[in-house]
């Protein structure tokens, strides 16, 4: 018989490798004739690099950059063949910055451009990106100038490629840019809303990153983006997902080429997700927590409802379930980690050794859905 392990990450605590890990080293103990499939699932956001380096074998290359604002320090991505998986949040991440009163005047995007050209100087045929996170709200311009694109005021000069400095720019200079059109470069993205405007990246996600003046902000991206669709002939700013990353959306695809696509789907194609829940005979899945938002295009709904049209049954484990009939009608059977009176600050200490308790008080149900 054999188990597919596709669970999302119990987000404080476990990585989505660790628990499948748990999961399994429960399962061959306790059913030694079953055989595990460890596949660690992401919906593109943090650990979406890790759960697709170890469900495709690949390796972690780390090279130098610099965070969002511009301190060095290494950064480490996924190298699955001749495919590079990375997350903007490795080098312009909001976590790497929180020591640091925030500044998002300042705060650049050049450390992701850095990641990129890495990867593209090494020859990869494809690159995937989630791009969650971030410390930025400068559309990808830093992204851009790391990759070689120019960009210049009224006499022809250079400008540096930082929001304070977005108004002198009359003009983008594409040559000399490292060239992307040959390589796919697919954009992990699970927020829909534009560039400007009152959905656009500085109204919904700036504040979190220190914005107050949020006319300044939209002022300098709409001039950005103006410039870019005169120069370049593309102006991607209305796009769903285009104001993800604060504009890095939209960065992506106005100088990249890249194409923005859900993340648990992208995710779920490049490891083979449907593939292997077919060879599957019971599938394992779960999070943090299993609750109303899980619906809305998360990993364990999306492997339940692959599981479902494939004819197999699944199981969910998170940490905390909430109850949901909607929910549960998407498991044969589920079980939480954390006991009702337990703080939850006690149970993210205590991740692991609640995991692998669920899962050996839950051999049975799993042997009985084994038989059915």
């Amino acid at each position: 018989m054999r188990i597919l392990i596709a669970s999302d990450k119990y987000k404080g605590s476990l990585t989505a490798t660790q628990v499948a890990q748990t999961i399994a080293q429960v399962l061959a103990e306790t059913m030694p004739d079953v055989e595990c499939d460890l596949c660690p699932i992401a919906d593109g956001g943090e650990g979406t690099t890790e759960a697709m380096v170890t469900a495709l074998a690949g390796e972690w290359l780390t090279m130098e950059t610099q965070d969002a604002q511009a301190r060095p320090r290494q950064a480490s991505y996924g190298w699955c063949g001749k495919e590079a998986v990375m997350e903007m949040s490795s080098a312009s991440g909001l976590a790497l910055v929180n020591d640091l009163p925030l500044n998002p005047q300042a705060a650049s995007t050049y450390g992701t451009g850095l990641m990129l050209k890495h990867a593209l100087e090494l020859g990869a045929e494809r690159i995937l990106i989630g791009i969650g996170g971030s410390a930025t709200n400068d559309g990808g311009l830093g992204m851009a100038a790391a990759l070689g694109y120019r960009f210049l005021d009224a006499a022809g000069q250079e400008v540096e490629p930082v929001m304070q400095q977005v108004e002198r720019m009359v003009r983008v200079q594409p040559s000399g840019a490292l060239c992307l059109s040959a390589v796919p470069l697919l954009v992990a993205c699970d927020v829909d809303n534009p560039l400007l405007g009152v959905k656009g990246a500085t109204r919904v996600y700036g504040p979190q990153k220190g914005v107050q003046d949020v006319a300044w902000f939209e002022e300098r991206l709409a001039h950005l983006a103006d410039i870019v669709a005169r120069d370049l002939g593309t102006d991607p700013r209305d796009i769903p997902g285009a104001g993800a990353a604060g504009g890095l959306g939209w960065g992506l695809m106005a100088f990249c080429g890249a194409r923005l696509t859900n993340g648990f789907d992208l995710v779920a194609e490049q490891i083979g997700l449907e593939a292997r829940v077919a060879q599957a005979d019971l599938v394992i899945t779960g999070e943090g927590r299993l609750d109303t938002q899980t619906l809305h295009g998360k990993g364990p709904v999306g492997i339940a409802q692959m599981a479902r049209r494939l004819g197999k049954r699944v199981i969910a484990f998170a940490g905390a379930i909430e109850e949901s009939p909607e929910l549960h009608t998407h498991f044969d059977f589920t079980r939480a980690t954390k006991p009702m009176d337990m703080p939850l600050a006690e149970a993210i200490a205590k991740a692991e050794s609640l995991l692998n308790l669920a899962v050996r008080e839950s051999v049975d149900a799993i042997r009985d859905l084994l038989r059915k």
